[in-house]
């Protein structure tokens, strides 16, 4: 049995290597996505490990992101330095200056930071043994006016030595001189470093000398990281500082790096996914023609003494390897990806070292159980049937096994498994709760996919005859013939149109969704967006004071409201604690944002010490018009601010935005003085058309190139150029997903082929053309396809109907169908019928007629 299922494994491996092919994508995805992030992972540990002092005390945080939403920056005592300094155990401890929000230009007005999401980090220049650069010309910064840049911003940026720079910080904006450029000793991180004079830097940076942003602390000999964090803590208290190890050090740096490793894993991963979930279908199908054509073969083997468990063991053989070949295949495929993913990164500015490449024993683990443990599952089915098949098929020209059975299974468990489907669907639309509706929606789509996919020959019959009907009128017999081939089989068309339908399934529910989030946008800008324009940074992130200033002295300004966001702490009356990020405007906002209150107003809102709120929220936790909250700041500063207004807005959450809170200016520099502004609400002038103002606005901003004036419909191409990030993601997808249904298009009409030798023969023999039989090929996959297409679609508008309900429990309330991307998915499963087709039909139409007709 061993010796005949590695002959019928080396006979078939043609037919085999279109399914190969879907096992060593999903299988690359999975290893290319490990290898890249224990990589990345790997370099950067090391980076953070040489690079943090053995303790460093620093001012205590809110959260991770409330540096990112403000722009402030927590400082300490400079002089803490020396109280460090004198504790037992302590080397050297020196107070630095490191900030992430400044911006700098060079003399053409051309930001030098990255583009790529980056930081620019403007620095206090010390030389130790743990710095991650070094000088490698020019010199040190001596005094104002001078200071270091890296290297490889300076190569990208073509800033030499002796250039003037810009840099806006939050004190104020300042002019240097490049006397030196510094190289990474380290990988680069793909940030932009500028280098200050000690002596200068906190002035310049912080607007204070006696500030610094942390102090680096050395152990002496014999002292562990450990115990000198507890002896600094005791010094300087825990209460009031963050004292943190090169370990812990290391810890905080990787996990805000684990976002970004995050995304990029879930991408390669969801990739995998969509792979191996059409792989499966692909497998399934292969297996099932192949054990159907090898019926008589079976057969002969059962009559010469193998028992049902050897023709099965002999299936499952044969599965495995395949997916032995396929999985080492796609681990060397991963490698490749991964290879490639280093390679873009270093393009976008992260140096990373294709000779530094982590391959875990946990890849190729994985590697192998994906792809081993897909194949094997998806031809267990087949196996069975190939075990049930009697030695009397030996002595019968059988035709295809399962051709004529009844489907009244599938179609009992098709509609028990569609209904809990539909039930969780409804039970979605129905649900009031977020959370919950997600977590219905998501077990609805599992398990009306899974109907979907079981009942899909059910459906065959009765789609296929409407979607072929013109067939007969507009080919003839050919077409006729084209629409009962795909008939003939209801297991095999609904399994090799299921590949396709899956992609399309997803496409069209997350197609659907995103243009119900567009046009919520769009409703909701339309409705509250009062402003001419909007003054943004192109990355979100808060600017210079100097803006502001120079937007509210260019002719033709009439109002200019500033908005600060920051993170708060807030202890609600049931007693949560929820952190969200709380927004502080200027006087006038009613001029350019309308909002509707269901208690209270503007005046009351914006007034010190008072804050407004989300009704909707307010209600669920308790809170009411004169409520006295606790509201922690950043920096730790406490506030006990009280309910004047809430607000009845169906706006969308942002992440961590929930309640809808905020406050006066007033209020926010009470307690959190060091926010930036994020946005400029601008009005023109009576007299002043918004269209005259927009270029001078422009003009005065170019010393700020990271700065935007959008006006209304520019804001609402900004929101759909984000939404479009998400669905190009889906549409990769999908691209995946049809190059997979191709292959198992391909596949079906190539073993039917196969399958049809004689009966092609005979049809060329009564007169049948070449052209004839590929275009009856091609109308074939052509039905298959757009069958796929209809099914898909109908599936995921539902899902998009339900994904929308979900999204308007969160303020998107807006019902939109895509009908564009509908027609043009319809349109494109065509195509794919007609190019799957291709190389059957060419096969087909080369038969010897003879040959054809004597084979069996």
């Amino acid at each position: 049995m061993l010796k005949a299922t590695l002959r019928s494994f080396l006979a078939h491996k043609g037919r085999l290597a279109l399914s190969a092919l879907a096992v060593i994508l999903s299988v690359a995805f999975v290893a290319g996505s490990l290898i890249f992030s224990d990589t990345v992972s790997r370099t950067f540990d090391r980076l953070f490990a040489s690079t943090a002092a053995d303790v460093t005390v620093q001012p205590k945080q809110l959260d991770l992101r409330s540096a990112r939403v403000s722009g402030s920056v927590q400082t300490l005592p400079a002089a803490l330095r020396d109280r460090v300094a004198r504790v037992d155990g302590v080397a050297a401890a020196r107070a630095e200056v490191s900030v992430q929000n400044a911006v700098v230009v060079d003399g053409r007005n051309r930001s030098v930071g990255p583009t790529t999401g980056a930081p620019t980090i403007a620095m206090a220049w010390y030389v130790t043994h743990r710095s991650p650069v070094k000088l490698t010309s020019g010199r040190a910064p001596h005094g104002a006016g001078e200071a270091l840049l890296d290297a490889d911003t300076a190569d990208k940026k073509h800033v030499r030595i002796g250039d003037t720079l810009t840099v806006q910080a939050q004190p104020g904006t300042f002019r240097v001189r490049v006397v030196g450029i510094a190289t990474f000793t380290t990988t680069n991180p793909g940030a932009a470093l500028v280098f200050l004079d000690p002596a200068v830097a906190g002035r310049e940076l912080l607007g204070s000398p006696a500030r610094a942003t942390s102090i680096a602390v050395d152990a002496a000999k014999g002292v562990s990281d450990a115990e000198l964090k507890r002896r600094v803590g005791r010094a300087v208290g825990t209460g009031t500082y963050d004292l943190k190890t090169a370990n812990e050090q290391a810890k905080s740096a990787a996990a805000s790096l684990g976002t970004f490793l995050d995304v990029i894993k879930y991408v390669m991963l969801g990739f995998a996914g969509v792979a191996l979930l059409v792989g499966v279908f692909l497998i399934v199908n292969t297996f099932s023609m192949l054990i159907a054509q090898r019926t008589r073969e079976l057969g002969l083997l059962r009559a010469l003494g193998a028992d049902r468990r050897q023709v099965r063991r002999s299936v499952l053989a044969e599965a495995l390897l395949l997916g032995l070949v396929g999985s080492t295949l796609g681990l060397a495929a991963g490698i490749g990806l991964a290879l490639g993913l280093i390679r873009l990164m270093s393009a976008f500015g992260m140096n990373l070292k294709a000779t530094e490449m982590v391959i875990g024993w946990g890849t190729p683990v994985a590697a192998y159980v994906v792809g081993l443990g897909v194949t094997f599952v998806a031809a267990y089915l087949p196996a069975r049937r190939a075990a049930a098949v009697s030695p009397m098929a030996a002595l019968v020209d059988a035709e295809v096994a399962g051709v004529g059975k009844p489907l009244r299974t599938r179609a009992v468990v098709g509609a028990l498994i569609g209904a809990v489907g539909a039930a969780a669907l409804a039970g979605c639309v129905a649900a009031t709760k977020t959370a919950e509706a997600a977590s219905l929606l998501g077990l609805g789509v599992a398990l009306t996919l899974i109907a979907t996919v079981v009942a899909g020959p059910l459906l065959v019959r009765p789609v296929i005859r409407v979607l072929g009907a013109a067939f007969p009128a507009l080919f003839g017999p050919v077409g006729l013939m084209s629409q009962r081939n795909a008939l003939r089989n209801p297991r095999r068309t609904g399994a090799t149109a299921a590949a396709l339908m899956v992609g399309l399934a997803l496409v069209g529910g997350m197609s659907m969704a995103s243009a119900s989030m567009s046009a919520s946008f769009d409703q909701q800008i339309d409705k509250t967006l009062g402003a001419d324009f909007i003054v943004q940074n192109t990355n979100f992130t808060p600017f210079t004071r100097q803006v502001r200033d120079t937007v509210a002295r260019t002719r033709g300004v009439a109002l200019v409201v500033p908005q600060r966001l920051t993170q708060v702490a807030v202890r609600l009356p049931k007693g949560d604690r929820v952190t969200t990020a709380a927004a502080a405007y200027g006087p006038g906002l009613d001029d350019v944002v309308h909002l509707t209150y269901a208690q209270g107003g503007s005046t009351t809102a914006l007034a010190e010490g008072h804050l407004a709120m989300d009704a909707d929220f307010a209600r669920n936790h308790g809170v009411h018009v004169g409520s006295v909250l606790p509201v922690v700041f950043p920096g730790g500063r406490h506030a006990g601010l009280t309910v004047a207004a809430l607000t009845k807005q169906e706006t969308a959450e942002g992440f961590g935005a929930q309640g809808g809170l905020y406050f006066g200016l007033a209020t926010l520099e009470k307690y959190a003085p060091g926010a930036l502004d994020s946005a400029l609400y601008v009005n023109a002038a009576p007299g002043t058309k918004p269209q005259d103002l927009r270029p001078r606005l422009e003009r005065a901003l170019r010393p700020f190139p990271q700065v935007q004036v959008r006006n209304q419909t520019d804001y609402k191409k900004l929101v759909h150029d984000q939404i479009a990030v998400l669905l190009y993601l889906v549409y990769a997808l999908l691209g995946l997903a049809i190059v997979i249904a191709v292959l198992g298009v391909v596949n079906t009409l190539a073993l039917s082929v196969v399958e049809r030798t004689r009966e092609i023969g005979l049809l060329r023999a009564i007169g049948l053309g070449r052209r004839q039989l590929r275009r009856m090929i091609r109308l074939e996959s052509v039905v298959i396809a757009v069958f796929g297409a209809v099914l898909g679609l109908a599936l995921g508008l539902v899902w998009g109907v339900c994904m929308q309900q979900v999204l308007a429990l969160r303020g998107l309330t807006a019902l939109a169908i895509p009908w564009s991307t509908i027609v043009a998915v319809v349109i494109g499963s065509a195509v794919v019928g007609v190019v799957a087709a291709l190389l059957p039909a060419l096969r087909a139409s080369r038969m010897n007629v003879l040959a054809a007709i004597a084979h069996e």
